[in-house]
């Protein structure tokens, strides 16, 4: 073996020792565990949909101490849960700077077993995009995603640099291959509004959408460049939209001055920040154009 790989193989050994005095294992069953990350003081962090079970959850510690740990909350649109364990001390391991992660970057996925120890996954980084929305409209900043074999034991492990940085949490959700690191600054986001709320605040109008293509004629009418815009097929009893006014068969074309093309235009607008205020939606029903205003509602995970 030549000295560079020898070398190579040592920096990455001694990287993974390093991540892995952060790393937990994380089991609620009697059999099988994920992990977590010690994130800051008695906090941990893991992928929310690896995380079976709200109570009587278990972590194993970097010394080998099996400790109880509690909920603090889950957030499924970013694939986070976020748990309280004192004992688990304050071990965090530095954030790595996303903004120099590129593709062809190596990456070590640094997880923990319950009873065999650490575990560790080498890949590189597939591709970076600068913000990318989830199915629910959480958003990830920046999206990364690995090219790595991810094992169920090493799901919601540290994803680390070749400094030994942490770049983020380690899940299979939101990747059709491999698996992405959660960015750091999301756990951070998604952490502190946890410990303090237990629940992540989700906007919600109470309809559901569906996409639909616009005829010319009705374009020019309006005088609108998209070509589609979104139908409204439900509207939630006693919900945003419905105390608005808005019926089934009505056409979303814009909302907040934005155009809506699609469906998925609309969770943009659903942040915490936007619960209490009054949105202007503009919809089409029988032909003529409506100006209704919506106020945005506060439902935990919400959809639309």
């Amino acid at each position: 073996m030549s000295a560079e790989l020898i070398e190579l193989s040592n920096a990455l050994a001694q990287a993974t020792g390093q991540a892995a005095a952060s790393v937990v294992a994380i089991h609620s069953e009697a059999r099988g565990s994920s992990s977590g990350v010690i994130w800051r003081d008695g906090v941990l962090v893991t992928a929310e949909h690896a995380l079976r079970h709200d109570e009587e959850i278990q972590a194993t510690l970097p010394d080998g101490r099996v400790v109880p740990a509690t909920l603090a909350g889950r957030d499924p649109s970013t694939d986070l849960a976020v748990l309280k364990c004192a004992q688990a001390g304050n071990r965090p391991i530095e954030v790595a700077d996303a903004s120099a992660t590129k593709p062809g970057s190596i990456t070590l996925v640094v997880g923990r077993t319950r009873a065999s120890g650490p575990v560790a996954a080498l890949g590189v980084v597939s591709l970076v995009v600068a913000e990318r929305r989830t199915g629910t409209g959480s958003s990830l900043v920046p999206y990364i995603r690995l090219d790595v074999g991810l094992q169920p034991t090493a799901v919601g492990g540290a994803v680390i640099d070749v400094h030994g940085k942490i770049l983020g949490i380690a899940s299979p959700r939101f990747a059709r291959f491999g698996a992405i690191a959660i960015p750091a600054a999301t756990v951070d986001r998604v952490a502190e509004t946890l410990l303090k709320k237990g629940r992540i605040p989700r906007g919600y109008l109470g309809v559901a959408l569906q996409p639909v293509r616009l005829p010319d004629a009705l374009r020019q009418s309006l005088g609108h460049k998209e070509k589609t815009a979104a139908i409204i097929l439900e509207v939630e009893a006693d919900g945003p939209a419905h105390k608005a006014g808005i019926l089934i068969g009505d056409i979303l074309v814009s909302l907040a001055g934005q155009p809506i093309t699609r469906p998925e235009n609309v969770q943009s607008h659903l942040q915490a920040e936007n619960i209490g205020k009054s949105l202007s939606a503009k919809i089409v029903r029988g032909g003529a154009v409506h100006e209704v205003p919506i106020s945005v509602g506060d439902r935990a995970n919400g959809a639309e």
